[in-house]
This record gives structure tokens, C-alpha cells and sequence, in this order.
């Protein structure tokens, strides 16, 4: 689950993280007041989306007056901004985050994540601050510095001043970024928080270290422990078919291409997804129903699939075990129905009750392409849309 900036910033002050007076905006009427009410002779206008290098994409604008940040919101709100994340679509401009300007001597970059080679959280930081990290990390990676955390001990002073040292942070200010570290290191653990990146982490001229931007990914399995980061969530950022599928309870992944899967297990959606591209196509989705999934909830994963437009054709692949094939069956049926099914259907099953599946399949009216087994199944879905 991701969170917009200024909520992130939120959470950094709970742990004493340095943050800018900033206030939200929805409005330009929102933002000339904020602009007036921080106060500073520069303003900040800084669109909030799930996206990083959102300056590349012009969703961060500098306001030297109260108009002119009313006028940076009138612009930005409502725009489809694009970035390197983004894609070539965009998303839509919500809510803006009205900033003080702030007085920066130099930018760097700081992130804490799980490094899953060593199974520590690791503090990754660079010199390289600001909007091109990505491009640092892919060309230079020489140039990001690696602080491993030990988890019986926690984060430790000398590794925040390792990490000062290495990033050439004046002496005056190391004893700050010792603290700036800790804090954040203790943020990413009480939260269950699954990346914190701070790009950029700056310095100012008076030697105070600040977060000038803040990314907060979690872990979606412990969110139940956090309902107060639950209720930060902006469906409006997410893919409107995933937000369907948390709904549902259905593990589901949009992909780029057009033959919908929906199959029983992750290893075997992941196998079904192979086979495909193997045999020349492209799989739409990630979708695994579960291993004990009801008829309402297997008609709710294939309507799922049938909302995508670029669905040119559907392959079903479940191997019954706990699922039974004539629940999958029945499931296929109501939704094929309800939704007036228009593209290509095939169907793989096998496994319990695998008979009674087909022979509902078969009685259904439906116009089902019957395969034995994956690969076939992958090469008649290709072949009914080519």
C-alpha cells in the first residue's frame, strides 16, 4: 500500500523527523491561503500521486506569491500527470501539498528497505539526490552506499555515522544526520513499512538536515495491526480492478496484454503466464482465485478480468484440489451471463469433480474452447484472438 507525501510527512514528525511547514490543498482558493498562511517569500506547489519524479513531469512548481501559487493549482489540479512511473497515461492531480520554500545547500538521497540477499533492512543513500536516482542506481551503482542493520541490535550511532561520512556531510551537521537516520529507522519499523525513500534528503545552510520529500510503501499483510495507515488510502490512486480485488479478497496484478487468466495458485498463475508468452501471447493479469474460493467469488474474479478493455480472449486454468472444478464452472457461468461474455473462452480443468465441471460448462450455452491441458490451453487463446 503506498501513501501520498505529505501523509508520509505526517508520520515522520511523529518520530521527529525534520519535515517543511506544509498544508493541503484541493483548491487555488486552498492554496493562496496556504501560500499566505506559511508565510515565506517562496511557496512550493507540489502535486500529490503515487509516483515518484513528479518535477520531471511538471507536478512540482515554485510560487514567489500568494497568486502565483493560486495560479500553479489552477494549473495542476485536475491534470494528468505524467512520469517515469506513471506511464504513458498518467494519473489524474487531486490534491496538491503547499510547501514552505526552504533555503538548501545540497541535495542527497536516502532510503531504507528490506535487502532480501541479506534478509537486514538496509539504509541505501547517495549523493546523487533529486529527481534521478533511478538513472544513479542503473548507471553509477557504485555511487549508492549500503548500511546493513543488524535486527537484535537495531540501528546503531556509528552506522548513522558511516553513512554521513560517506555522503560527505559537513562535521557541524553529522550529529544531526545520526538522528535524522534513527528516526527514520524507527519510523520504517513501527509502521511495518515496506520502503521509506527520502529523495531528497537535503541540508540547509543553516546545517539543518530536512526530508524534503517522503515515499511511504507498506506491507499489505500487516495492516491490520495499523487501521490509522489504512484509512490514509486513496482508492482513486490504485488501479480501479485491483481496489476491486482487495474487495474480494482476490490476489490480482494488472499486466499489458490481452488474454485474461484466472487460475488457482500462485505457482500455477505464474506457470499458466509463462506458457502463454511462451506460445506467442500476452497475459493481462495475475489473478489466483485461492485454493478454497466460493462461486461468488470466482464470478467476481472473472468479471474482474472482463472489466479490462484490452481482454481480447479468457483462458481458465484450475487444477481442482480444494477448489472443486464444478464451483470454478458454475462461477464462470454466472459471470459469462451477467456480462454478456463477447471474446473467446478457454477452459482447462482438472482435478475434483472435474466431470461435473464440464458437463455445466457444456450445458451453460456458453461457446467454450475445452482444453487438456496448459499448453493447449495457452495456444487455442492465443489462436482465438491472432
Amino acid at each position: 500500500m503506498k501513501i501520498h507525501e505529505y501523509q508520509g510527512k505526517e508520520i515522520f514528525r511523529k518520530y521527529g523527523v525534520p519535515v517543511p511547514k506544509g498544508i493541503v490543498a484541493k483548491s487555488p482558493k486552498d492554496a493562496e491561503r496556504a501560500a499566505q498562511s506559511l508565510g515565506t517569500k517562496v511557496t512550493v506547489v507540489k502535486a500529490q500521486i503515487h509516483a515518484g519524479g513528479r518535477g520531471k513531469g511538471g507536478g512540482v512548481k515554485l510560487a514567489k506569491s500568494v497568486a502565483e501559487a493560486g495560479e500553479l493549482a489552477a494549473n495542476m489540479l485536475g491534470m494528468m500527470l505524467k512520469t517515469p512511473q506513471t506511464g504513458p497515461e498518467g494519473q489524474r492531480v487531486n490534491t496538491l501539498y503547499i510547501e514552505e520554500g526552504l533555503d538548501i545547500a545540497r541535495e542527497m538521497y536516502l532510503g531504507v528497505t528490506l535487502d532480501r540477499a541479506t534478509s537486514r533492512v538496509t539504509f541505501m543513500a547517495s549523493t546523487e539526490g533529486g529527481m534521478d536516482i533511478e538513472e544513479v542506481a542503473a548507471k553509477h551503482p557504485e555511487k549508492i552506499i549500503r548500511e546493513s542493520v543488524d535486527p537484535a541490535v537495531g540501528f546503531r550511532d556509528f552506522q548513522g555515522r558511516k553513512i554521513a561520512y560517506a555522503l560527505g556531510v559537513p562535521q557541524e551537521s553529522v550529529g544531526k544526520m545520526v538522528q535524522f537516520c534513527k528516526a527514520i529507522y524507527q519510523a520504517y519499523i513501527d509502521t511495518d513499512a515496506s520502503l521509506i525513500e527520502v529523495n531528497p534528503l537535503v541540508i540547509l545552510k543553516d546545517g539543518n538536515i530536512v526530508a524534503l520529500d517522503s515515499k511511504m510503501n507498506f506491507d499489505e499483510n500487516a495492516l491490520y495491526r495499523h487501521q490509522e495507515i489504512v484509512a490514509m488510502r486513496d482508492v482513486a490512486e490504485e488501479d480501479p480492478r485491483e481496489a476491486m480485488a482487495k474487495e474480494h479478497d482476490l490476489a490480482y496484478i494488472s499486466l499489458d496484454g490481452n488474454i485474461g487468466c484466472m487460475v488457482n495458485g500462485a505457482g500455477l498463475a505464474m506457470a499458466t503466464m509463462d506458457t502463454i508468452k511462451l506460445v506467442g501471447g500476452k497475459p493481462a493479469n495475475f489473478l489466483d482465485v485461492g485454493g478454497g474460493a466460493s462461486r461468488e467469488k470466482v464470478t467476481a474474479a472473472f468479471k474482474l478480468i472482463l472489466a479490462d478493455p484490452a481482454v481480447k480472449a479468457v483462458l481458465v486454468n484450475i487444477f481442482g484440489g480444494i477448489m472443486k472444478c464444478d464451483v470454478i464452472a458454475e462461477g464462470i457461468v454466472a459471470a459469462a451471463k451477467e456480462v454478456q461474455l463477447k471474446v473467446p473462452l478457454v477452459v482447462r480443468l482438472e482435478g475434483t469433480n472435474v466431470e461435473k465441471g464440464k458437463e455445466i460448462l457444456a450445458n451453460s450455452g456458453l461457446k467454450v474452447t475445452n482444453a487438456d491441458n496448459l499448453r493447449q490451453a495457452a495456444e487455442k487463446a492465443v489462436a482465438s484472438i491472432s
